[in-house]
């Protein structure tokens, strides 16, 4: 599916559904504000980030059901946590990891004039990243009976079989949950994460026929 499409649909279902969906999106916006607080305080306090996984794995079974089933309920994000929280915590440790290295090189890249075109090329790798860490999730909560490691080259080949759209879709997202955060001050006053989840479903996911969502 196109990123344009996704993005649409994603603000279909999460208007229909935004009362459904702001608990787990506040949940985890709220534990995302506390780490990055405890962060800027103690550095080594990021790795906490890694306890948001669970809810991260919670919300995108909420969208991924939403976005095959169009429709849910509150027991889907119970149901969630429960199936998949010790792939929301491996997810969340490897998120952190490529998180960390983009942070490196962006840092390194960009402290001579000379390296800015490596520096332009670590940003566009790094929402890169970011969006196939969306896609990751969704393909890997989409398929609990799957591998890991296969999610991961199914992730990476659907990235790199649709670059163009996949830094389109990446874009929108990014510049969508950062006006979120200024807007509201704190990520979980805002449905962005949930939006971002749901648009990463559409784009990920084969579209469910009528049949399928009935």
């Amino acid at each position: 599916m196109r990123a344009g499409t996704a993005l649409r649909l994603a603000l279909r279902d999460c208007y229909v559904n935004s009362w459904r969906l702001v608990l787990v999106n506040g949940a985890l916006g709220l534990v995302l504000a506390v780490t990055v607080f405890l962060a800027v305080v103690w550095r080594p306090a990021l790795v906490l980030v890694v306890l948001a996984g669970p809810l991260a794995a919670s919300l995108v079974h909420c969208s991924v059901t939403l976005v095959r089933e169009g429709n849910l309920t509150f027991a889907d994000a119970f149901a969630g946590f429960r199936l998949h929280w010790r792939r929301g915590l491996q997810l969340a440790a490897a998120g952190l990891v490529l998180v960390l290295f983009a942070i490196v090189a962006l840092r390194v890249y960009s402290g001579s004039p000379l390296l800015w075109p490596l520096a332009f090329a670590a940003a566009y790798v790094a929402v890169l990243l970011g969006i196939y860490q969306v896609v990751l999730w969704t393909l890997a909560i989409a398929e609990p009976n799957r591998s890991l490691r296969a999610s991961l080259r199914e992730a990476a080949v659907l990235v790199a079989r649709k670059p163009g759209s996949t830094f389109r879709l990446g874009l929108a997202l990014l510049f969508l949950n950062a006006v979120g955060i200024a807007a509201a001050v704190m990520p979980f006053l805002t449905l962005t994460i949930a939006y971002s989840f749901v648009a990463a479903a559409h784009f990920a996911l084969p579209a469910p026929t009528p049949e399928e969502r009935s």
